[in-house]
């Protein structure tokens, strides 16, 4: 019998992760590294970058760290083409880095939080993509994954300019899925319920445990841990998933349903 390819592999492949230095970033970045993938991690904090480079390559993985801004675009333009530069090419691209300033109702929203939000979330995210894409078109294709948020389905109080940004990441995950098919590039996004993450530390107030109120919303009666997120992760970055694109996978534990 012919041995089955592993349709999961991901070895030597190319991966930028934003926001990759802690949280759901952090977690898709040691799963990809895991998996024979060469990670360049990147956020505004050079030093914490480095320290999960570091954490990788102790235990055998390929790392690298690059200090980038995703409220620049020039920081953004940086860091695809260090990342190509470095490697030869961009295979994954995960898109990562979020900022939610604001908590509060949006009738009080201030220019300043809806600049940042917006700038972070939403063009922040839309030219990383097209930076890469356009590596990606001259090398054959390659991935790129967006985390949004099930906000997006479903806004919440007091987090109205953020819910916004994350329904324009569905948006836009479906129009450049459309546009750079041709190209082999495929788009796809996931949508993290309620994930015990530093962006919400509020919620869990010094707790393991969600409020009741909220546990008693989500069917599997529980919030998500980071490293959740990573099996979806690895299978719209590999090969399992070649014949998806324009997808927004929720991850909720049922909140949703």
């Amino acid at each position: 019998m012919k041995a089955a390819t592993d349709i999961f592999d991901l070895t030597d492949r190319i991966a930028i992760v934003t926001g990759g230095s802690r949280g759901i970033g952090r977690s898709i970045a040691m799963g990809l590294a895991e998996r024979g993938v060469y990670v360049v991690i990147a956020s505004r904090k050079l030093e914490a970058c480095e320290k999960l480079a570091a954490e990788i390559q102790a235990e055998g993985g390929r790392a690298s760290a690059f200090a980038s801004n995703a409220n620049a675009i020039e920081s953004v333009e940086a860091l695809v083409k260090y990342a190509a530069d470095t490697y030869g090419r961009v295979d994954i691209l995960i898109n990562n880095a979020a900022v939610n300033p604001w908590f509060g109702p949006i009738i009080d929203l201030d220019m300043a939080a809806y600049q940042k939000t917006v700038d972070v979330n939403i063009r922040g995210t839309l030219f990383a993509s097209i930076t890469a894409a356009r590596i990606m078109r001259e090398t054959g294709g390659g991935a790129i994954i967006n985390t949004g948020s099930i906000n997006a389905r479903q806004p919440v109080v007091g987090q109205g300019i953020y819910s916004i940004t994350k329904g324009a990441i569905e948006t836009m995950t479906r129009s450049l899925a459309k546009e750079w098919a041709e190209h082999g590039i495929r788009v796809n996004a996931l949508l993290p319920g309620v994930t015990k993450t530093d962006a919400l530390k509020d919620i869990f107030r010094d707790s393991d445990e969600l409020p009741s109120a909220i546990k008693a919303g989500i069917p599997l009666s529980r919030h998500a841990m980071p490293d959740e997120m990573v099996g979806a992760a690895i299978f719209l970055a590999s090969d399992a998933a070649s014949y998806v694109t324009g997808e927004c996978i929720v991850i909720d534990g049922g909140l949703t349903i």
